[in-house]
């Protein structure tokens, strides 16, 4: 068994869409080499941080990115493997890379209770929170705000006359 700690650079962007990690950004390796039967296990965790944008409000964002990841590399033989051992090496990048990328969100978020953008003004609505606007009113209902709650009291109050 043989364990190694590792600083590398990313050789390329992984990552598509709103979070990524970028090329040459240092990945954090703790990895632990172990021959069994049937090839070398490999085992360990990826350290690194994730650059892209919030997805309810635009704003940069950088995200930490912790991923444990394990991979059998199997001997040479009869049978086809994505990961196998070749003149007694095997490649992490593949196995590295698709442990980040799949870790990665879909939607990422500057902070949990993000309230994104104003469908209105497209302003970030954290940094107005001050300016509510009123919904605008169906045109259907668009008559009854000329009555006031003090209308419905003079009503009420108003004497009921009699029909002869």
């Amino acid at each position: 068994m043989r364990e190694h700690t590792l600083d590398i650079p990313t050789p390329e962007k992984w990552g598509e869409g709103l979070l990524s990690v970028p090329e040459a950004e240092m990945l954090e390796l703790d990895v632990r080499l172990e021959s069994v039967h049937e090839g070398i296990l490999v085992s360990g965790t990826v350290d690194t941080s994730a650059t892209g944008v919030c997805g309810r409000c635009l704003i940069d964002i950088v995200e930490p990115v912790e991923v444990e990841f394990q991979e059998l590399f199997a001997y040479p033989g009869d049978e086809a493997s994505d990961f196998d051992v070749q003149d007694d090496h095997v490649d992490l990048e593949n196995l590295v890379r698709d442990a980040i990328v799949l870790s990665l969100p879909f939607q990422p978020v500057c902070q949990p209770d993000c309230p994104g953008l104003d469908p209105n003004t497209g302003e970030r609505l954290t940094e107005s929170p001050g300016t509510t606007e009123q919904e605008p009113v169906d045109p259907r209902w668009a008559a009854l705000q000329q009555y006031t709650p003090d209308d419905g009291d003079a009503l009420r109050a108003a004497p009921k006359t009699e029909k002869s």
